[in-house]
């Protein structure tokens, strides 16, 4: 990501409303505080259903009739739109002691697969949008990415670990296949011998498996596919734009065919909703191929937590009391636990049950679960960069 834009220097207590027109009739009532729910028509192919104000944000949109009549038409369908990033640089770091990598990068903000349960959604709210529905319709790309990751590699005192591709948006998302930012990015770090992990939902990865087999070649480069259920429909309600499970599992199949060590991640776990697909979704990545395994059981930060009760009290009404009964009781009684240690897996006995699954099939099946270390030795600078010889070939 960009340079983080600051923060407010302080919180509004709470939005205050202010009154627009054309927007959809049907204002929230519930806990978006404020946010415009958007009809079927207007929201169709997209995971959430309101568009309320960012936790940073002093106003809040209301629907109002202004006397024109303005609410009797439906309100046009949401169009994606795309507008250029300007970062000044694109390696982001981090030190959290729950993930295993310190650097990674974004080439996208928002993200069109529309994943209700997106964990990355928040992050909107630093530009004064909204984590609903603008999240995943008003995107933001890094053209310059490939040029910024060279310059800061570059860096003499740059020391190479790992880079990671697709931890907030999807590095493949629809918007990549006419971009190509993450193909670019992918030159960049395989020209300077420098090792990366991918994660995503989209088949899109396999189109890159040229690259990715070279890399992976000299141990600089894994994949993970992100299979939250095989139910083809509750795949499409919930992550509207994503790529199938099918299509899923046919890109472990390629990738682990051209010599790429691919991963399956059943990421998130939802509890009362997914969770007892576990197993089987752990037989479908090892049937294609996969030799790495991983897990996260849902999060539900900040506004997520309000889009997702949302969401599932119009998608599942019949189950959505025992999910959310579930996800209090892995979070310690509440929706979400940001605690460092707590937040990937979760507290408490049903937490402890998963794990348990999860663990046992993998040990069945021969999934990997201990992370394998790429090879940070080869990283240099390329022969035709800045028209510098380097000291030593491969």
């Amino acid at each position: 990501m960009a340079d983080p834009i600051p923060l407010p220097p302080k919180r509004a207590a709470k939005p205050r409303p202010v009154f627009v027109r054309g927007e959809e009739r049907e204002a929230s009532a519930g806990p978006g505080d404020g946010g415009v729910l958007a009809g079927a028509a207007a929201r169709a192919g997209r995971g959430t259903m309101s568009n309320a104000s960012g936790r940073f944000e002093r106003e809040a949109r209301v629907a109002l009739d202004d006397g024109w009549g303005n609410l009797d038409e439906p309100a046009p369908r949401i169009v994606t739109t795309v507008q250029t990033d300007k970062a000044r640089s694109v390696i982001t770091r981090n030190d959290s002691p729950d993930i295993s990598f310190d650097r990674s990068i974004n080439p996208y903000r928002g993200c069109e697969h529309g994943c209700t349960y997106c964990y990355a959604r928040p992050t909107h709210a630093y530009l004064g949008l909204s984590p609903g529905l603008d999240f995943e319709s008003r995107l933001f790309v890094k053209p310059e990415a490939a040029r910024l990751l060279e310059a800061e590699l570059g860096v003499k005192s740059y020391v190479c670990q790992p880079i990671a591709l697709g931890t907030n948006t999807d590095p493949y998302q629809p918007l990549e296949r006419k971009m190509q930012v993450t193909r670019r990015i992918l030159e960049v770090l395989e020209r300077w011998n420098h090792p990366v992990t991918v994660v995503t939902k989209s088949a899109l990865v396999v189109r890159d498996i040229d690259i990715l087999a070279r890399m992976a070649g000299r141990n600089q480069a894994k994949v993970a596919i992100s299979v939250t259920t095989l139910d083809r429909r509750l795949a499409r309600r919930m992550e509207p734009r994503a790529a199938t499970p099918e299509r899923r599992l046919e890109a472990i199949r390629a990738l682990a065919a051209a010599g790429i060590p691919t991963g399956i991640m059943t990421a998130p776990i939802i509890p009362g909703l997914t969770d007892h697909e576990t197993e089987a979704i752990l037989e479908a990545g090892r049937a294609a191929g996969a030799s790495i395994a991983g897990y996260v059981l849902l999060r539900l930060p900040m506004e997520i937590r309000a889009l997702f009760e949302e969401w599932l009290a119009a998608a599942m009404p019949e189950r959505a009391g025992r999910v959310l009964a579930l996800v209090r009781d892995i979070r310690g009684g509440k929706l979400n636990s940001a605690e460092f240690g707590l937040r990937q897996r979760g507290q408490g006995p049903y937490a402890e049950l998963i794990a348990r699954r999860f663990r046992l099939a993998c040990s069945r099946l021969g999934l990997e679960t201990a992370r394998r270390p790429l090879d940070t030795t080869r990283f240099r600078r390329p022969l035709d960069s800045d028209n510098q010889m380097a000291l030593f070939g491969d």
